[in-house]
């Protein structure tokens, strides 16, 4: 197959990142280490995650004509990403991200900006390009009603779809339906199904299932440094990660989802596109940065030797 065509329609940001050796409490003054000013994003994260691997990439979304705008821009060239279909808007704030990141893990706290901006009639513009990709890939922190409709010129055209459903949000029958893939982790999952779960395997391949049957899409839950679980032929499949030594957990579910993608583009079965986008996001997380930790295609498969 040719280089794949990956179209990603979503959030642009500035991550403020904050390392400190732990997470304050509520009330609670801590120090931290230090700050840094990283381009972010769910889905210029994503963007970039598939460009490192390869992909054809076109990113749909939108900053403002601020310094950080301006920084984002800059930094997706950098990756060889095109900003044709990045929309800045006059007088407006570019989304940022304030992330509170300590070895273990990180907290986030997001004002959108411009992303809370990018409308529907925006993405139709793209239609012609959204119909010549392989795959779209979708996440939630941009309008519902642009990503809907960003699934609707997408399953008209029938492209396959991605959606990773984060930051959490009630999600319509109408719009899950349109989308063939969804990769929630396990706290997004007891979100989108309304219960907590013990997460034996009996409880989640039943949880799957229902779902899977519900609204007609494949469901795969992230779990970090577990890895992944989905049902294949029937039955549970857990894919586990390999051991790492962990330096910024930040991005690692938008490499994932980057690297499924890339592989559904490539029409890979389902048991090499996991062990891939598991692999993938278990490198991302030795390096420090979500864009950064991006690996390349030889990277993943250089770490299987």
């Amino acid at each position: 197959m040719d280089t794949p065509k990956i179209t990603v329609v979503g959030s642009l940001n500035m991550d403020l990142v904050i390392s400190l050796e732990v997470m304050p409490q509520i009330g609670e003054t801590v120090h931290g280490d230090s700050i840094h000013y990283i381009p972010g994003g769910k889905g210029a994260n994503q963007a970039v995650g598939c460009a490192r691997l390869g992909a054809d990439v076109t990113m749909i979304g939108a900053v403002g004509d601020d310094l950080f705008g301006k920084r984002i821009l800059e930094e997706m060239e950098q990756y060889g990403l095109s900003q044709d279909g990045i929309f800045t808007l006059k007088n407006e704030s570019t989304g940022i991200a304030s992330i509170y990141h300590t070895k273990e893990d990180n907290s986030i706290a997001i004002v959108p900006g411009t992303n809370g901006k990018l409308t529907p009639e925006m993405v139709k513009s793209y239609r012609d390009v959204i119909a010549a990709s392989d795959i779209v890939l979708l996440q939630l922190e941009i309008p519902m009603e642009t990503v809907h409709e960003s699934l609707r010129i997408a399953r008209s055209s029938g492209v396959k779809t991605v959606l990773n459903p984060a930051p959490v949000n009630p999600l319509s029958p109408e719009l899950l339906q349109l989308v063939d893939v969804i990769t929630p982790n396990e706290t997004e999952f007891e979100m989108l199904i309304g219960k907590k779960a013990d997460r034996s395997d009996a409880e989640l391949f039943e949880a799957i299932r229902t779902w899977e049957s519900k609204f007609g899409n494949k469901l795969i839950v992230t779990r970090g440094k577990h890895g992944a679980t989905h049902i294949i032929e029937g039955k549970l499949e857990h894919v586990t990660a390999p051991l790492v030594e962990v330096v910024d957990t930040t991005g690692a579910g938008d490499c994932f989802n980057a690297a499924l993608s890339y592989g559904l583009a490539k029409q890979w079965e389902w048991k090499e596109i996991l062990s891939f986008a598991v692999r993938a996001a278990s490198i991302s997380v030795t390096k420090f940065g979500a864009q950064g930790g991006m690996p390349t295609l030889g990277q993943i498969t250089n770490s299987t030797d």
